[in-house]
């Protein structure tokens, strides 16, 4: 174990001057300068500690992505080996180098044989950017250039950038900084919200023909590909009923709309398999990688591409044009190709899917299946959600299930655990490596979060 650290600095020191210089992602800075944000300053295994030395149970695996926990040893040497054989070369000048190339050989014995080729990335956001780009260059290629409109969902998330943002369909990010030409949305396959007296498989198909009814609309020589998350992340944790995503395939085969899958959080094994379509049973033409791709050790994602899209590029595309200075970085090559080793070699994935994830998901039926908050539990592998309700039997939400599911991530870190609130649902996904008695440590620390909750509900 690390020895700890002692923080060289005062908390509020720390805090100053974090507020003197940076503006932090999805929050009202003026009020987190007035509360001061919390200083971690170590973490190991599923752990963390802040500067004033109070402990942590990571029940969001950061973001999604510290597969491995923190303090992997092996990573780390992975990446000083690398620093020290070649800190930093790139992919321009007709160049290469090895640990790149035995990513690659790695990642694609892990994945389907319809995929080939990979553009590495710095990140998911980068990813989906890179995919509107390489969707429309296809179809160039194929002699349709009409086929340039990208379809998404509402409430999905693809990133932060302004493609980006734009294929997902949070309006809130719109708002911030507008839209791009040619993308258009769909609903999200939300049945707890939105499926009404429709049982989950009926609702399922209905939103699935929205996609079939959306291309009738836009002209389907006009429709490039359709980008959706297996499961919804960042929108809660929200995961389709079993007729969707068949549905969904069908109606892109037929109109010959390319199935781009958003990987970046289902991948690299946190559903018990390692990319979350294998789970759900559908096969997209390309998935967008990152965040456990290197246990968030180092920024690194990618876009991976079937072999038609692939053959197509390569052998009738000529110049290819684009490029990122950091694609393919030698260093962030080499802890994720150490990283997918321990994943394979250690058996996690399987672990998951066999062990600890069937586990958790057991737990949390036990201890929340009753509760009197908890309309829902939704769950597969290491992820999970539970969506607050104020009548379970009509399905109604609290008008105010923001501030309550904000209220219970609070009392989460008061009681030493870290899960995440978006609209009105509580969720949770831990590192792959958590054993039993952690996952037990995460649900009880939450039931305790949600006890409280509940309390300030009126429902305790």
């Amino acid at each position: 174990m690390n020895l700890p650290f002692e923080p060289q600095r005062q908390t509020q020191d720390y805090q100053a001057s974090d507020a003197a210089h940076h503006i932090h992602a999805f929050v009202d800075q003026k009020a987190l300068n007035a509360e001061g944000p919390r200083v971690m300053v170590r973490g190991e295994g599923l752990y963390l500690w802040d500067s004033e030395g109070k402990r942590y149970l990571d029940g969001m695996s950061g973001l999604w992505c510290t597969q491995l926990g923190y303090g992997r040893k092996d990573l780390t040497a992975a990446a000083a080996a690398q620093m020290d054989q070649l800190a930093y070369y790139n992919m321009f000048f007709h160049t290469t180098h090895p640990a790149v190339i035995e990513l690659s050989e790695l990642l694609f014995s892990l994945l389907p044989g319809h995929y080939s080729h990979v553009i590495y990335t710095n990140s998911g956001s980068e990813a989906n950017e890179v995919l509107i780009r390489t969707v429309r260059r296809y179809w160039q290629v194929l002699g349709k250039p009409q086929k340039t409109i990208m379809i998404g969902r509402w409430n999905g998330y693809h990133g932060s950038t302004l493609a980006a943002s734009a294929l997902g369909g949070m309006k809130f990010m719109h708002e911030m900084g507008g839209l791009i030409p040619d993308v258009a949305h769909i609903d999200e396959p939300y049945w707890y919200a939105q499926g009404g007296d429709l049982t989950p498989a009926e609702f399922g198909r209905r939103c699935a023909l929205q996609l079939e009814e959306k291309i009738l609309e836009l002209g389907a020589q006009n429709v490039a590909g359709f980008i959706a998350e297996p499961f919804q992340g960042a929108g809660g944790m929200i995961f389709p009923p079993e007729s969707y995503w068949p549905e969904i395939q069908r109606i892109c085969r037929q109109y010959d709309v390319l199935l781009c899958a958003d990987e970046v959080i289902g991948g690299f094994g946190r559903t018990g398999e390692w990319f979350a379509h294998q789970y759900f049973g559908f096969e997209p033409d390309t998935l967008s990688i990152a965040k456990g791709l290197t246990s968030g050790y180092l920024p690194m994602g990618g876009l991976v591409l079937s072999k038609r899209m692939a053959e197509a590029l390569v052998e009738r595309g000529g110049v290819f044009a684009h490029g990122l200075t950091y694609s393919g970085h030698p260093v962030a090559a080499a802890v994720a190709l150490a990283n997918l080793k321990a994943l394979r070699d250690e058996g996690i994935v399987r672990q998951v899917k066999d062990d600890t994830g069937p586990y958790l998901q057991k737990l949390l039926h036990e201890v929340f299946g009753n509760h009197p908050l908890i309309g829902e539990i939704q769950g597969i592998g290491l992820l999970a959600a539970l969506q607050f309700v104020e009548d379970k039997g009509t399905r109604k939400r609290f008008a105010n299930e923001n501030d309550l599911a904000w209220q219970c991530r609070t009392f989460g870190f008061e009681e030493g655990v870290i899960i995440r609130s978006t609209l009105g649902r509580m969720i949770m996904a831990p590192a792959l490596v958590a054993s039993r008695a952690e996952l037990d440590e995460l649900v009880d620390k939450t039931r305790i979060a949600v006890d409280r909750t509940a309390r300030i509900a009126g429902k305790l």
